[in-house]
């Protein structure tokens, strides 16, 4: 199957909106479609469809979805198959509102990769998201008849970053937002880059559908390159060798996001411009926030969109919700297992009717919304609870302890001894035991067997459990460790050991590129075979280890193609050549001058 096509179908259609129920004769008989060319404030058209309930007896409010992926199909005559962030919205009756972004598709002007926000625009040439939000509101409401004046805006992934977007200087109607898998941060964690390290494959692959030059409005992309075909994505991409050569053999400098990100591989002005979590202040709007704990693409930025709303606004009106869910899989029609998670029932119905109390509340003052701050599903113990901050604050800090002969103790121990291992970047540590063509969602929940037999992965395990542990927020792995190199990737895994079958089943795994342990703006080379800490922080997890079960920990430095590979030499890696990679022994120190230790949050019995 050619890559594009695999990217196209699964991030635009599976994951972010998951194939609604064809509802199109009934769309067609109680909504007119109207589409319109919105001139933003400094002359530029955005492209925009409507579509408008027929009943013209009542006022409606408009709920609004700004995208990169093309809000088709065009032409006032086709219909989409279903309105709206699920199911229950179309016979509610909204003002239901598509808009193609700046740059995108039909509309007119340059495509920015998570366009930067101004905070004081001096005048009408300085655009930003949150003034084409604005001013498409703004021409909605004087235009848009049987509107009752209140806007909401919603979006899973980049249209997520777009509702984010829209919330600082928002406009006096928009009363209501759903930033879901919002893209944040994409050098600390989202989508391009996590804690510094490159997410490879997941970028090669869906830039070369998103990021073909263009000279004007399209209805359709064309790839960047036409003849990519990927079978064996970890065949593909360790052939293919230092990452400049992708550029070289394939985009030939026609894909400029690409060119961008290899440009950039410090947390530069262009990252830290592309952080919309230092503008998220004096937010007016309701939000809610929607996240996954098995999302691979955007969790970070669920967690963290929250959290810079609430850290950086006295009064708001701010709401998380966090479930089993893969990017954007909680507006599928059903959600009841992921991977070896069973969920014990369908966990979608709950949610979606959630969602649409939240929107109806805010917007036509229908029912109530008294949920409380963050709802939050707990995996293993597979239950929904509501907490009034997150993390909570019934929690107490722990400290787990890596000790020789693979022990993990679970509480703050004087141990002792060393692991080592070679990472060797011509075999590097698979992300998941199976091969594919693109990445594999199921990553984020599998079995970790495959990756503990190796010689180049070291594991920590606790005893059988006398009694359930739950971990509810951050999880923090101090390493000490000693390189024969200047530079190395550490990739540390929560694990929950199941009994009887033994499986390892990943509840948590991060990864920071070593260079970036003190800074990510100023990064440093390891002193050769000198004792070193490297701190990691994982995202948050909500997790119960039941009784009869067992806690893991794994340390590796590679995961391919998933993360591209280190050289392990201190240098710019997207200029590397292929010479430059090198094995390098890795040691992992846990004795009581160089302890190695992991921080969890645990619940309070």
């Amino acid at each position: 199957m050619k890559c594009i096509l695999s990217f196209l179908f699964t991030l635009t259609i599976l994951q972010l909106h998951a194939q609604p129920a064809d509802n199109t004769a009934y769309i067609k008989s109680n909504y007119s479609k109207k589409e319109f060319r919105i001139t933003m404030r400094d002359g530029i058209k955005l492209f925009t469809s409507v579509y408008i309930p027929k009943d013209s007896s009542q006022q409606y409010p408009v709920l609004l979805q700004r995208t990169p992926y093309s809000v088709a199909p065009y032409g006032e005559d086709n219909f989409k198959r279903s309105l709206g962030p699920n199911a229950l919205f179309i016979k509610e009756k909204y003002i239901f509102v598509y808009q193609d972004v700046r740059g995108r598709h039909l509309s007119e002007g340059e495509f920015k990769e998570m366009t930067p926000a101004i905070a004081n625009k001096k005048d009408n040439t300085q655009v930003d998201e949150s003034s084409d939000t604005y001013d498409t509101i703004d021409w909605l409401l004087k235009n848009i008849h049987n509107n009752n004046g209140k806007v909401g805006i919603y979006g899973i992934s980049y249209p997520g970053f777009y509702a984010t977007a829209s919330l600082p200087g928002a406009h006096p109607a928009l009363k209501a937002a759903s930033p879901q898998a919002p893209v944040t941060d994409e050098f600390d964690g989202d989508d391009a880059n996590h804690r510094g390290a490159f997410f490879v494959m997941d970028n090669f692959g869906f830039l070369n559908f998103f990021d073909a030059p263009r000279t004007g409005p399209r209805q359709r992309n064309p790839p960047v390159d036409s003849t990519l075909e990927i079978k064996d994505a970890y065949d593909f991409y360790l052939k293919a060798g230092a990452l400049h050569n992708l550029n070289d053999l394939y985009f030939h400098n026609k894909s400029k996001i690409w060119n961008e990100y290899l440009e950039h591989s410090t947390k530069d002005a262009y990252w830290q411009a592309r952080n919309i979590r230092a503008h998220l202040k004096n937010i007016k709007p309701a939000t809610l926030v929607v996240g996954g704990w098995f999302d691979a693409e955007d969790m970070f930025g669920a967690l963290n969109t929250y959290k810079a709303i609430e850290q950086q606004n006295v009064k708001n009106d701010n709401r998380l919700v966090m479930g089993p869910w893969t990017h954007g899989a909680w507006e599928r029609p059903q959600w009841n297992r992921f991977a070896g998670y069973d969920f014990g029932g369908d966990l979608n119905a709950k949610y979606q009717q959630l969602e649409f109390d939240f929107f109806n509340y805010y917007l036509k003052g229908k029912g109530h919304f008294n949920e409380g701050e963050a709802t939050i599903f707990i995996t293993g113990s597979n239950e929904w609870k509501t907490f009034n901050t997150w993390p909570p604050k019934n929690i107490k800090q722990a400290t787990w302890s890596l000790d020789k002969d693979h022990k993990l103790l679970l509480q703050k121990a004087n141990t002792s001894g060393k692991d080592e291992y070679v990472s060797d970047p011509a075999n590097p540590v698979p992300y998941i035991d199976k091969r594919s063509d693109d990445r594999v969602n199921e990553y984020m929940a599998a079995d970790q067997t495959f990756a503990s037999n190796r010689n180049d992965v070291v594991y920590y395990t606790g005893d059988v459990l006398n009694n359930d542990i739950t971990l509810l927020g951050p999880v923090t792995a101090n390493l000490s460790v000693s390189l024969s190199g200047t530079d190395a990737d550490f990739i540390v895994k929560v694990i929950d050991v199941l009994p009887g079958s033994n499986v390892q089943q990943l509840v948590r795994a991060e990864i920071i590129r070593g260079k970036f342990r003190n800074s990510f703006e100023k990064p440093e080379p390891f002193v050769p075979n000198q004792p070193t800490k490297v701190k990691l922080e994982l995202n948050d997890v909500a997790h119960t280890f039941l009784k009869g079960h067992k806690i893991m920990v794994q340390i590796q430095s590679s995961w391919f193609p998933l993360v591209d590979r280190n050289p392990q030499q201190f240098i710019n890696i997207p200029t590397a050549k292929d010479s430059d990679f090198k094995k390098e022994t890795i040691t992992i120190l846990h004795d009581d001058a160089h302890p190695s230790f992991i921080e969890v949050s645990e619940a309070v019995k």
